[in-house]
């Protein structure tokens, strides 16, 4: 089975490659010179595939890489060149909470790509998948990252909500399940075995990190203020929109509803601290995290010592 995988050197879909270790895969993203949009360059790079795995997508928008652009755009050239190419089956991962009319981008558009998947006349799956971590993932790293640097950590909220964390391994399992064609419903909700409430997920990251934090609760609308003005000042955010969204209303079950896996595909592993640790970064945030700092510093390296730039 000759497979490509869009955002192939992204989060899931790196570690998706690493499992498949073949010959027969295809790794398509910027950094491979595939743009998400480019339909004639995904065709090419789908010539011979039997299936696609479309792992492509951003939790942030970042100058023309929008949520329409990578997730609307990005679908649309995807399923076009596949029926050039002659895909057979197309598997996409999506969002557990991925919904029409929720005030969410991110949302919004992962349900428009959904739409224009089952839509297409190709045999698909869409995995509607948790919050998936992992080494490199934006849970366990951000959280990690934010309990060293900060002596408070504010939790979404006074009513704890609730997540089901996927280690990336059981991801990977899925994703290569439904590419097998072993998935039984075109629409799946993928979860973690463990749910547990928000709160007590973070707590248990920062004790394994080594950290004991003030936690303090702060309503909703906090949590969306920090999300617009970290976007504004961090190359990487400490929280995003879409994940004070995905806080606010807890990632455990499936909107709208969606069958869960078969008992044999089914997530079994807990969020423990063996999974926990293996998934810790090294360091802290630091003044590079800020976009003004990065951008000084690209600055003071392309006009080089005792120059003013202008």
């Amino acid at each position: 089975m000759r497979v490509a995988i869009t955002g192939g050197t992204g989060f899931v879909g790196r570690h998706l490659a690493e499992r498949l270790n073949s010959e027969d895969t295809v790794i398509v993203s910027r950094r491979t010179g595939v743009q998400i949009n480019d339909v004639d360059a995904l065709a090419a790079a789908f010539s011979g595939c039997d299936v696609v795995a479309h792992c492509a997508g951003i939790n942030r928008e970042i100058g023309d890489q929008t949520f329409d652009r990578v997730h609307v755009d990005g679908t649309r050239a995807v399923i076009e060149a596949a029926r050039r190419a002659g895909v057979h089956r197309i598997v996409m991962l999506s969002f557990l909470r991925a919904r029409p009319g929720c005030g969410s981008a991110y949302h919004e558009t992962k349900w428009a790509a959904e739409e224009l998947l089952r839509q297409s006349g190709i045999a698909y799956t869409i995995l509607k998948s948790g919050m998936i971590y992992g080494p490199g993932d934006h849970m366990v790293d951000h959280v990690t990252k934010a309990v060293r640097t900060f002596p408070v950590f504010a939790t979404v909220g006074y009513r704890e909500r609730t997540v089901r964390p996927i280690p990336v391994e059981e991801a990977v399992n899925t994703l290569i399940a439904a590419l097998e064609g072993r998935v039984p419903t075109p629409t799946v909700a993928v979860v973690g075995a463990e749910e547990l409430e928000l709160g007590s997920a973070v707590r248990r990251i920062a004790r394994v990190a080594g950290r004991q934090p003030m936690f303090v609760p702060v309503p909703v609308w906090a949590i969306r203020v920090l999300a617009r003005l970290t976007e504004w000042t961090m190359v990487v955010p400490l929280v995003a929109k879409a994940q004070a969204q995905m806080l606010a209303e807890g990632v455990s079950e499936p909107a709208p509803f969606a069958p869960g896996l078969p008992d044999d595909l089914r997530p079994v592993l807990p969020f423990d601290d063996e999974r926990i640790r293996a998934a810790l970064p090294d360091g802290r945030f630091v003044l590079a995290d800020l976009r003004l700092v990065r951008w000084w510093t690209r600055r003071r390296r392309l006009n080089g010592p005792g120059t003013s730039g202008h």
